[in-house]
């Protein structure tokens, strides 16, 4: 299979008034489409920071990126917001729900910034698909944690325009409670092997970096050492 995300000898360092701090230092990775990648570590280890540049949300000081065959290191910021717009979808821990917007309304919102036609049915589609076809017209507020979280996988599987889409979520069951979480994950694993969509996850959750083909642990900004689970992803340090 060819890959959908790749990275080259990542480095990141950000200016503090006792000179560059170092938040990653040389990371590689490859991984297939439709495949899912764990990402863990302890705080501070640099995962999150990892997933944003993957996502193309940032830069690397040094080093390549390539996501849907496109080197996202080489384009500007407006041509990384329309590579992102098209094949790119986000699961927060927080759920980043628009606390203005319906649930419909909100999983309609990337359909919409792209002028595609049938935003509302895509979106009532997905929602049924994550069991909330009852509450199209509820606002966030009105809506329980895992129900808001259910709303935002439907918001991210939604904001991919085509086949080629990469998954990337970030804690995504960290305000929840163990039940809503196990809901969560399952539902999440469903939605990409229906969609075959790549994920891409950071978590503490042993559990949830078990479901994932492959896993990679962060320690200190860099990939442990030896650490690769399973040939879907090719990492190494």
């Amino acid at each position: 299979m060819s890959a959908m995300l790749r990275a080259e000898n990542l480095h990141h360092r950000v200016p503090t008034s006792e000179g560059p701090l170092t938040l990653l230092n040389n990371i590689s990775l490859q991984l297939a489409r439709g495949e899912s990648l764990a990402i863990t570590g302890a705080s501070g280890s640099g995962k999150s920071t990892l997933l944003g540049l993957l996502a193309g949300l940032d830069k690397p000081s040094d080093g390549r990126i390539w996501l849907a065959g496109e080197e996202i290191t080489a384009l500007d910021e407006e041509q990384r917001a329309a590579l992102r717009a098209r094949c790119v979808g986000f699961v927060f821990q927080t759920f980043q729900l628009l606390p203005g917007l319906t649930a419909q309304e909100n999983v309609m919102l990337p359909s919409e910034l792209r002028g595609e036609r049938g935003a509302a049915k895509r979106a009532g589609d997905f929602l049924a698909r994550v069991g909330l076809e009852h509450r199209l017209h509820h606002y966030p507020r009105q809506l329980s944690g895992g129900e808001q979280q259910r709303v935002a996988i439907a918001r991210a599987f939604a904001s991919f325009s085509g086949d080629d889409g990469i998954l990337f979520a970030d804690e995504p069951t960290g305000s929840l409670d163990a039940g809503n979480g196990d809901k969560v994950i399952d539902l999440l694993f469903k939605l990409n092997a229906e969609s075959n969509t790549t994920l891409v996850l950071v978590t503490h959750e042993q559990r949830l970096a078990e479901r994932c083909g492959a896993h990679l642990r962060m320690a200190a900004g860099e990939i442990q050492a030896g650490d690769s689970d399973t040939s879907l992803a090719e990492v190494s340090a």
